[in-house]
């Protein structure tokens, strides 16, 4: 295959008084430049006295690293020849990390500080940054110190989140970052821009930056506001492209929880950070991730004109990859709390699967090498199962619809039985994720059964039949 760029990202952060249950919750679209790009999920077990240098095989950046690596889940490319890209997971401290929403620095930034070659990027960060780190914040800052020591190949956002705190982290040019807190009781929406507006130095609970980031803007003159430190006018872009491509899908998110705010699909400013009109479930943020501007002319799959069908970007996407909401859950013990609800493909057709993250492993389908087709493969029944969806999806939507909210509920009752197993370690929990992903195959194999003999009975090349022959 040719190497494909994983650069088109929707992120959705929520403090845990924002949600139903009190549980933190990060969540993001990992979409590539192509449809079909194979995924698995693994479970990487801790490791001592391992090699300690890492090298990139993207693009040589090279680091040290800790003797000691905790347990931790990942969701890596299946061909690894050019990097790792495990962009998601939950480590044995009940630490989440998502890695990364692309973004862009302006020219004025990158012009004094430009992007470093081989430095950290999106293939390497979850590798070299969740299984040494015991909080949000510690992953922040572990990964701040290899942009400032090594450099940024790229600009990202990074998702932290443990039981206690949510943190969105932007790498704005080759040696600097900034990171906010979301507060408890507010979320977040981010779309392939940097989105942190300002920055209060005097809180260094609520934001936490780079070394010597105030004087490297002063002195390159980098600052339009004057005494504010608006970071997203100082190191973002605000130009047509992000107008159609990004701001859509962060005002539809807006309109999804605060549907008082009344903005503009286009607006340039909207905020970083909104309260919600009501608590956020999981099927809440599932929504998002799948949507596509239902219920507006904006919908390509909808009843606009041609223009207005493809004026913006949609979220859910035929090129997303790797759908995640990890979930750091308050009301459990430690070895139940973290969740992963994983979607392979397009949200808006396929059902996020519950896997305890503490478990021995996730299931053997989802580690199984995948290259090539097969229907049994989690990452390509979820492929097939979008494409059939998406197939006459005015006659299916009513089917889809009630898919999706079956294996909702499913999901939801896996975790009740789950949460009851009498003895929750690494085994037992491992054998229950096993056997949750066969369930959801199970699901998913039946609705794509009910998908295709719809789809049959739609095609072009078909005729009314005279009985009396």
């Amino acid at each position: 295959m040719l190497r494909q760029t994983h650069q088109a990202c929707t992120s959705f952060l929520a403090g845990k008084h924002a949600t139903i249950d009190g549980s933190p919750l990060i969540a993001r679209n990992e979409d590539n430049g192509v449809a079909i790009w194979p995924k698995q999920a693994v479970v990487y077990p801790a490791t001592e006295n391992q090699d300690t240098t890492f090298v990139s095989k993207n693009n040589q950046f090279t680091t040290t690293l800790p003797v000691h690596a905790a347990q931790y889940t990942a969701v890596p490319d299946t061909d690894p020849s050019e990097g790792d890209y495990a962009e998601s997971g939950i480590n044995a401290h009940n630490v989440a990390m998502s890695a990364t929403e692309s973004a862009y620095a302006n020219s004025r930034v990158l012009g004094v500080d430009p992007l470093v070659g081989d430095g950290i990027a999106e293939d390497a960060m979850v590798t070299v940054v969740l299984p040494y780190i015991d909080s949000a914040q510690a992953g922040i800052k572990r990964l701040g110190h290899l942009v400032e020591t090594n450099g940024a190949a790229e600009a990202n956002g990074v998702l932290f989140s443990d039981a206690d705190e949510v943190w969105y982290m932007e790498i704005v040019s080759g040696h600097h970052w900034v990171a906010q807190r979301i507060p408890d009781d507010m979320y977040a929406v981010v779309a392939n821009q940097l989105a942190i507006q300002d920055i209060d130095f005097d809180r260094p609970g609520d934001f936490l930056t780079s070394t010597g980031i105030r004087h490297f803007v002063q002195a390159n003159h980098l600052n339009p506001d004057g005494n504010r430190f608006n970071s997203r006018h100082i190191f973002g872009t605000q130009s047509t492209f992000d107008a159609h491509y990004n701001t859509p899908r962060v005002w539809y998110g807006h309109k999804l929880f605060t549907p008082s705010a009344f903005e503009n699909p286009t607006d340039q400013e909207l905020p970083f950070l909104r309260h919600a009109e009501r608590k956020i479930s999981v099927p809440d943020v599932a929504e998002l991730l799948g949507s596509h501007y239902q219920e507006t002319p904006y919908d390509p799959l909808g009843t606009g004109t041609t223009t207005e069908k493809h004026l913006y970007r949609a979220i859910g996407l035929s090129r997303t990859e790797n759908s995640h909401i990890l979930q750091i859950r308050r009301h459990v013990i430690p070895s139940l709390a973290g969740i992963i609800w994983q979607c392979f493909g397009n949200p808006a057709f396929n059902p996020y699967v519950p896997f305890y993250a503490s478990g021995d492993q996730l299931s053997a389908s989802y580690h199984a090498d995948n290259r090539t087709f097969s229907p049994q493969n989690p990452y390509w029944a979820g492929k097939l199962l979008e494409t059939l969806g998406e197939a006459h999806y005015h006659q299916n939507r009513e089917q889809i619809s009630n898919f999706l909210k079956h294996t909702q509920a499913l999901g939801i009752q896996r975790l009740v039985v789950g949460d009851a197993l009498p003895h929750p370690n690494a085994s037992t929990l491992g054998e229950f994720n096993a056997t949750t992903a066969t369930t959801f195959a199970t699901e998913i194999e039946t609705q794509a059964g009910k998908l295709l003999c719809t789809n049959a009975e739609q095609s072009a090349l078909s005729f009314k039949m005279d009985h009396n022959l």
